[in-house]
């Protein structure tokens, strides 16, 4: 446990003291985002790169727990599929990097993001099986064609879905932070020690960067930061948790990145039903949904940080529990969730009753 403290506590320290390094080097390049649509919620220019920052502290701690312990070396599946994903990672990342820039069109950062998933499934990393409750094990395997298809699918998409929630300060950043510990708690729970160091470090980085990114924003993760933290939480989700062979492992990645997952779903859908095309931006998001029923950026972020928490828990309940007491857990946080909302509603409708003395001051006073 020390390591992963270690690798944690290092990406952390490493990504608060070069993000102002990546401010310098955005106003250099020209990595400016300049407000032009209702979209987005600042009103002056504001470097992006910030993902530069979560890069260079994620990928320096990985190498750092690989050179200075030999334990962890030997212990760590550094083989084909690590490879891939640090290959993949770099693809998107200069991806990032030229987007940030040069505002690509989203035709081809799609083609580049499935070159970086076509790079992992390559390697050896795959959605084999799926689950069956119509099977005696719970589970089909999949045809090796399908399986390559549906994970270059799920890296995409999930690669997709935090860049699309990265809309109010300090969402996509919290939200991939919360699902990286989750995913590491449920590694260590399974002993999967890969999986759990690469996790400590992805939380780590974004964590370390999140003091900078939080309202009032000094600066964007950007695509750089928001590709890269999909991509890798994509890739090592999939990685650790499909590992063993049971019915509920495909639902644990599924809980962890529930909230980025049903909101790009939903984007996808509105806008084909709009007869518009599934990656034209809109305000139509969950954070924006919130935004317009009046509640500030701060407040709409922590209700997406509570949602993302309480089904990153209901995954490390499935996982160390199993299905009743996660499902018991989910029943409990829907039961709570919707009377606290009742609740504060009952409050808003409420009179402003003063008490009695301060009253009779006022109407002496008058």
């Amino acid at each position: 446990m020390i390591e992963y403290f270690i690798t944690f506590l290092l990406a952390f320290i490493l990504a608060f003291s070069a993000t102002p390094f990546a401010k310098k080097i955005a106003f250099k390049i020209g990595a400016i985002d300049i407000p032009k649509d209702d979209r987005r919620m600042h009103k002056k220019p504001i470097a992006r790169l910030g993902g530069l920052a979560i890069v260079a502290a994620f990928l320096v701690s990985i190498i750092f727990n690989f050179a200075s312990y030999s334990d962890s070396i030997t212990s760590l599946d550094f083989g084909r599929q690590f490879l891939g994903m640090l290959a993949g990672i770099i693809v998107v990342v200069f991806l990032g990097i030229f987007d940030d820039v040069k505002q690509l069109g989203p035709r081809i950062k799609f083609v580049v993001q499935i070159a970086a998933a076509v790079i992992v499934v390559s390697t050896g990393t795959t959605i084999s099986f799926v689950t069956n409750p119509l099977s005696i094990s719970g589970m089909s395997n999949l045809n090796p064609v399908i399986s390559y298809i549906l994970t270059v699918f799920w890296i995409v998409g999930i690669t997709n879905a935090i860049n699309f929630i990265d809309g109010l300060d300090g969402l996509a950043a919290g939200v991939a932070s919360i699902a990286s510990l989750s995913l590491f708690i449920v590694s260590v729970l399974r002993g999967d020690v890969t999986t759990a160091m690469i996790t400590a470090a992805l939380a780590g980085s974004a964590l370390g960067f999140l003091p900078y990114n939080f309202n009032p924003a000094k600066i964007f993760m950007g695509d750089t930061g928001s590709t890269f933290l999909g991509f890798t939480l994509a890739v090592v989700s999939i990685q650790g948790t499909l590992k063993q062979y049971t019915a509920i492992a495909i639902a644990i990645p599924l809980l962890v990145l529930g909230l980025p997952l049903f909101d790009t779903a939903f984007a996808i859908i509105r806008r084909i039903l709009h007869g518009k095309s599934p990656m034209q931006p809109d305000r139509g998001h969950l954070h924006h949904r919130l935004m317009d029923m009046g509640l500030s950026q701060k407040q709409s972020v922590i209700i997406m940080y509570t949602i993302s928490s309480a089904m990153g828990l209901c995954a490390i309940v499935l996982a160390d529990r199993g299905v009743l007491s996660a499902a018991i857990l989910a029943v409990a946080i829907v039961v709570f969730v919707f009377g606290g909302a009742r609740y504060m509603n009952e409050i808003e409708d409420t009179p402003n009753i003063q008490p009695t003395e301060e009253r009779n001051i006022k109407m002496n006073k008058q």
